[in-house]
């Protein structure tokens, strides 16, 4: 048990690490250099060569600036993939801004009918306060986009463009944050009040309304129906008039996003199970949000299958660890500060999703894998933070970054066993909202 420290054992303290002989220096470096500069393996960049035995033909990189919509910008950059393939467009880009603006009207929505369920429940109730603490917020998950694209379809990007508050979304989140709460208040009081359904249901059109045209004025109204056009790689025309969001997905991307399944690694609790988040669902009677929690060696095989036939593929990671973003680096032992410092700070996946120590923080694209007698060495990623990071937005991962940082995979369910097919089919085990996979 600790106790009150005392004069003579911080003088322990002083006297311990003076006779330490390598200390003055290490003070030195590490003072004017920072842990992480002082503690940098230049060597990482000889075993991240950006050289791959298997690699999925990609363009040029997109970039979500100052926003969180990283799940978004992955799902569609795996969509976009597909129809520069089948139509031969190198770089065509899909509109982030389209989702992102359905997104802000479904969540209000959701977040609504969530406020309205847990009104009796105390302002300071655990998932009460998870439910206001951010009501206007970027992130998502895979499912939430793939629901969205079913929903609402998909338009190029030169048809509902990036505006300054899709780029920039802080300002935004923030006055969506504030409405959503008061708005949020005002239900909680009606329900305790014994109001009607049809009371609160007349009031929640009011207040989607004012979301709509909160939207509406930060990017724009998105487009019912629009002219397809675009010019391919061997610089042939094609335009076809009047078509729907809806349609466009349908007939060009050939994508049943049913057919995808949330692969997790998440070993703070029992594999091979399945878990949904239904308090993160984003659109009310959409696409469910699931996960399949397996081995990570499972989830690397079929990560590796997928990029074998072709496919790109959408991961969810903690881009933040062991980051060298300039470079472009992802590596478990790019920066060594216990060894710099002499303490071990080790936690095992398990315990750092435990402790909060991680999280699923950011979603990028797995575009190829080089593999040495059949097992993966490294892996391309493409990123969405723009060509100035990495080669040209494309970042490098080691194998094992990939084990202790990757969390999901998406892929296809014909590339899992029989076994674990069987398993999409149990009743899903949920998690609370507060999980570290939301």
């Amino acid at each position: 048990m600790a106790i009150a420290l005392t004069q003579s054992a911080l003088a322990a303290m002083r006297a311990k690490q003076a006779a330490d002989p390598v200390g003055p220096v290490l003070t030195r470096t590490v003072t004017k250099n920072g842990l992480k500069a002082a503690s940098y393996d230049q060597t990482a960049a000889s075993r991240l060569d950006r050289t791959f035995s298997v690699e999925v033909p990609t363009g040029k990189v997109s970039n979500q600036k100052h926003s969180g919509r990283c799940w978004e910008f992955s799902l569609l950059n795996t969509l976009r993939h597909k129809f520069a393939a089948k139509y031969h467009v190198k770089d065509f880009e899909l509109s982030e801004s389209y989702l992102f603006f359905w997104d802000k009207i479904e969540r209000a929505n959701s977040f609504y009918r969530n406020v309205e369920q847990t009104a009796r429940q105390p302002i300071n109730d655990r998932l009460v306060q998870f439910l206001f603490d951010n009501p206007g917020e970027d992130g998502g998950q895979w499912a939430m986009a793939a629901g969205l694209v079913q929903k609402y379809g998909v338009v190029p990007a030169s048809v509902m463009p990036e505006t300054y508050n899709s780029n920039n979304t802080s300002d935004f989140q923030a006055v969506l944050s504030r409405k959503l709460r008061k708005d949020g208040l005002k239900l909680r009081q009606l329900v305790m009040n014994g109001a009607d359904e049809a009371e609160l249901q007349s009031l929640e059109k009011s207040m989607l309304q004012e979301v709509y045209r909160l939207a509406v004025y930060a990017f724009g109204e998105p487009p019912t129906k629009f002219d397809l056009e675009y010019r391919d790689d061997d610089k042939n025309y094609h335009r076809v008039p009047d078509v729907t969001p809806q349609a466009f997905f349908k007939d060009y991307f050939a994508t049943d996003l049913d057919d995808y399944v949330v692969v997790t690694n998440s070993p703070d609790k029992p594999l091979n199970q399945l878990y949904s988040l239904p308090d993160e669902d984003n659109i009310i009677d959409g696409k469910q949000i699931t996960f399949l929690n397996v081995d990570m060696g499972v989830l690397t095989d079929v990560a590796v299958q997928q990029l074998q036939a072709g496919e790109t593929i959408w991961f969810g990671n903690d881009v933040l660890r062991q980051l060298d973003r300039k470079a472009g680096y992802l590596d478990a032992h790019l920066y060594e500060t216990a060894k710099l410092i002499g303490v071990n700070d080790h936690l095992t996946k398990a315990q750092r999703l435990q402790t909060g120590e991680g999280e699923v923080s950011h979603a990028m694209t797995l575009t190829g894998v080089d593999l040495v007698d059949d097992t993966p060495t490294k892996w391309k990623v493409e990123n969405s933070w723009g060509t100035a990071n990495g080669d040209q937005g494309y970042f490098v991962m080691s194998q094992d970054w990939f084990n202790d940082y990757v969390y999901e995979v998406v892929v296809h369910k014909r590339f899992l066993a029989p076994e674990f097919q069987a398993l999409l089919t149990e009743p899903a085990k949920r998690l609370p909202a507060w999980d570290p996979l939301h």
